[in-house]
C-alpha cells in the first residue's frame, strides 16, 4: 500500500533571494488548490530585504524556517505509551505495567510536561527495602493511594489527606505495642478491640484494620474525636504488610526529569540512534515543540521511517539544498537553471524551461491548471519576475516572462517601473547590515568536476548604494570564502539601468584569478574589480564561461 503523504515542503534554494521565496509560496497556493494534499512554503535561509519588501508589500509574513528535510523522529512510529501522574502509587504503577507489557513508565503533570520515569527496577528496590518503616510518610502518601493498594474502605477520615509522619508499625496487642506506637504512625491491627484502641489512644494518624473487620463504635469514635483515621482491608495482617509500602508514590522512587535523556519530535532519526547506540536504555520520552509528552521511542521505532516529501523551486543544484535532501522523496522540481547534480530516488515532474524566473513557469501552470490568480499571489509572481529579470533588463529575459509580468501586473494593480523601482531600493539599503548579511543575500555555490567556487550579486538603482556596498563586502571576500570552503568567490555588484556590473573577486593567488576573469570576460581587473559592460545574468552571463574556463584548466592539469 502506497504511504499517504502528510504534507509537502516547498522550498527554494539557500540564500533564498525573491523569486526562490515568492515561486516556493506561488506554487504551493497552486498545489493546494489542486489536490488534498497539504503544501507548505519553507524558506531555507534568511529573507533579503527586497523580498521581505514584496511581502510586505502584498500582506505576507515570510514562510517558517527550514534547513533540514532529513527524517525526524515525528516521522517515526512514536510508540503511544500511557504516563501517569507522580502521585500513582507504585502498585497501580506495576500493574499498568504488566498490563501493557512494558518495563518503564513515563510521570507527566497536570499540563502534560515530563516530570520523570518509573521503572520496575525501581519498583523492585522499594518493595525490598523492608528496613525502611519511614518511607510511606515521607513520600506524603496519599489516602487514597492504600484505600486503592490495599482495596480497603475508608471508615473514619478524610481520603483526600496525606500521610507525612511516623512510623509504619504492626499491632499485636496492647502488652507489646506499648512504647513502641508513637504519635502519627500507621498502625496496621488485627480485629482485636484492645489493638485499635491503644493505637488509636496513642496518637496513631492512621489505623489499617486487617480480615476484613471492623472496629467497635466506641473506636470510631474516639478516632473521628483524635483525628485518627481508620480503615478496614480484606487482606491479613502479613499481606497488608508487606503491600503498603506499595502506596507510596512515583515521585519518591522516580527518576527526576532532567536526569532523563529524552527527544523532540523534531530531533533527527541520525542523532537519536546516536544516542540510543551510546546509551543502555530501551526507551526515551518523546516531547513535542511545546514540550508536553507525546509517547517513546527505542531502536525498533526507527526501522518503518517516513520520507519527508519536498518539491524544488529555483534550484536543482545540490550545494544549493537544505541538508538531508538524499533522505527525502523529491516529487517535483521546477526550475529555469541548468540541469545540476541533484538525483532522485523515484521519478519525479521535472519541469525547467530557459526562462527567466522560475515564477513565469509557474504563471504558465496556472493557467494549464485553470486556477485563478488571487491579487496578492500575483503580486509575488510578478516580484519574483522583476527581480530576477531585473525588470526586464536581464539577457535571460524572454517574451514568456515580460507576458507573465505584465498580466501579473495588472491582476495586482501595480505599475511596473514604480513598484520594481521601490523593491530594488529596499534591497540595496544597507542600513543596519554587516558585511555578512549584505554577502550572503543572495550567493550561491557551483560544482561541476573539479570546479569549486561561489558567486554572489546584488542589484542597485543608483551608483551611490552601489560603491557603499562594494566598500562594505570588498574586504569580506577571504572571510566569505573561508566560511564556504571555497578556493574563490565572485561578487556582482550589478547597476540595474545602466546593464553594467562591477566584479570584485578573491582567491588564493589573487593573479591567476585575475587572470582566469581577463580570459573569461575579456576584461583586466583593476585593483581586484572588473567593469563588466551589458553584464547583468549571472546564470546566463556569468557562470557559463567561469564554469567552462575552469574546466578547461583541470583537463590541462
Amino acid at each position: 500500500m502506497t504511504e499517504a503523504i502528510r504534507k509537502v515542503n516547498v522550498i527554494g534554494h539557500l540564500h533564498p533571494d525573491t523569486d526562490s521565496i515568492c515561486s516556493a509560496m506561488a506554487y504551493a497556493y497552486l498545489k493546494n488548490q489542486t489536490g488534498t494534499t497539504q503544501y507548505e512554503a519553507r524558506r531555507a535561509g534568511t529573507v533579503s530585504r527586497e523580498t521581505a519588501f514584496a511581502l510586505k508589500h502584498f500582506g505576507f509574513d515570510e514562510p517558517a524556517l527550514i534547513t533540514s528535510v532529513a527524517p525526524q523522529i515525528k516521522d517515526t512510529d512514536i510508540s503511544k505509551l500511557p504516563a501517569i501522574s507522580s502521585s500513582t502509587s507504585l502498585f497501580a504503577a506495576w500493574r499498568l505495567m504488566k498490563e501493557i507489557g512494558a518495563g518503564t513508565l513515563c510521570v507527566i503533570d497536570e499540563k502534560n510536561m515530563l516530570q520523570g520515569l518509573i521503572a520496575i527496577k525501581d519498583i523492585a528496590n522499594a518493595n525490598m527495602d523492608i528496613l525502611d518503616d519511614e518511607g510511606l510518610t515521607k513520600a506524603a502518601t496519599p489516602v487514597t493511594n492504600i484505600l486503592t493498594t490495599l482495596n480497603a474502605k475508608l471508615l473514619c477520615g478524610d481520603e483526600n489527606a496525606s500521610l507525612t509522619q511516623g512510623h509504619v508499625r504492626v499491632g499485636t496487642s496492647p502488652e507489646m505495642m506499648d512504647g513502641i506506637i508513637d504519635a502519627c504512625d500507621v498502625v496496621l491491627t488485627t480485629n482485636r478491640y484492645e489493638t485499635q484502641n491503644f493505637a488509636v489512644s496513642a496518637g496513631a494518624s492512621c489505623i489499617v484494620i486487617c480480615n476484613g473487620a471492623s472496629p467497635s463504635d466506641v473506636v470510631l469514635q474516639s478516632a473521628k474525636e483524635r483525628g485518627c483515621i481508620v480503615i478496614t482491608t480484606s487482606y491479613n495482617t502479613y499481606a497488608a504488610a508487606r503491600l503498603i509500602s506499595m502506596a507510596v508514590p512515583v515521585r519518591a522512587c522516580m527518576l527526576s526529569a532532567e536526569k532523563i535523556i529524552r527527544f523532540s519530535v523534531n530531533t533527527t532519526v541520525d542523532d537519536a540512534k546516536k544516542t540510543i547506540s551510546q546509551t543502555g536504555h530501551r526507551f526515551f520520552p518523546v516531547l513535542d515543540e511545546d514540550g508536553s509528552y507525546v509517547g517513546v521511542v527505542g531502536s525498533a521505532n526507527m526501522l518503518k521511517i517516513k520520507k519527508k516529501h519536498v518539491i524544488l523551486v529555483d534550484h536543482n543544484e545540490r550545494s544549493q539544498a537544505v541538508d538531508g535532501l538524499e533522505q527525502a522523496e523529491i516529487m517535483e522540481i521546477i526550475d529555469h537553471h541548468r540541469i545540476g547534480s541533484i538525483e532522485t530516488s523515484s521519478p519525479a515532474l521535472f519541469r525547467n524551461m530557459p526562462v527567466g524566473c522560475t515564477s513565469t513557469i509557474i504563471y504558465g501552470m496556472y493557467k494549464e491548471a485553470g486556477v485563478e490568480i488571487p491579487k496578492n499571489i500575483a503580486g509575488l509572481m510578478l516580484s519574483a519576475i522583476m527581480s530576477d529579470t531585473l525588470a526586464f533588463r536581464s539577457p535571460t529575459c524572454t517574451h514568456l516572462d515580460v507576458d507573465a509580468g505584465k498580466a501579473l501586473a495588472a491582476i495586482c494593480g501595480e505599475d511596473i517601473p514604480t513598484y520594481s523601482d521601490a523593491m530594488f531600493d529596499a534591497g540595496a539599503d544597507l542600513t543596519g547590515r554587516t558585511a555578512e548579511d549584505v554577502f550572503n543575500g543572495d550567493f550561491k555555490v557551483f560544482s561541476r568536476g573539479k570546479a569549486h567556487f561561489g558567486v554572489g550579486q546584488a542589484s542597485f538603482m543608483t551608483e551611490s548604494s552601489r560603491k557603499a556596498a562594494e566598500a562594505l563586502v570588498g574586504p569580506y571576500l577571504k572571510t566569505g570564502a573561508e566560511s564556504y570552503e571555497l578556493p574563490m568567490v565572485f561578487y556582482m555588484f550589478t547597476d540595474v539601468k545602466s546593464k553594467t556590473t562591477e566584479m570584485m573577486f578573491w582567491g588564493e593567488d589573487a593573479s591567476e584569478i585575475a587572470t582566469i576573469v581577463e580570459q573569461a570576460f575579456g576584461v583586466k581587473p583593476v585593483d581586484g574589480m572588473a567593469v563588466l559592460k551589458g553584464v547583468v545574468s549571472r546564470k546566463k552571463q556569468i557562470i557559463p564561461p567561469l564554469m567552462s574556463l575552469l574546466q578547461d584548466s583541470e583537463h590541462e592539469n
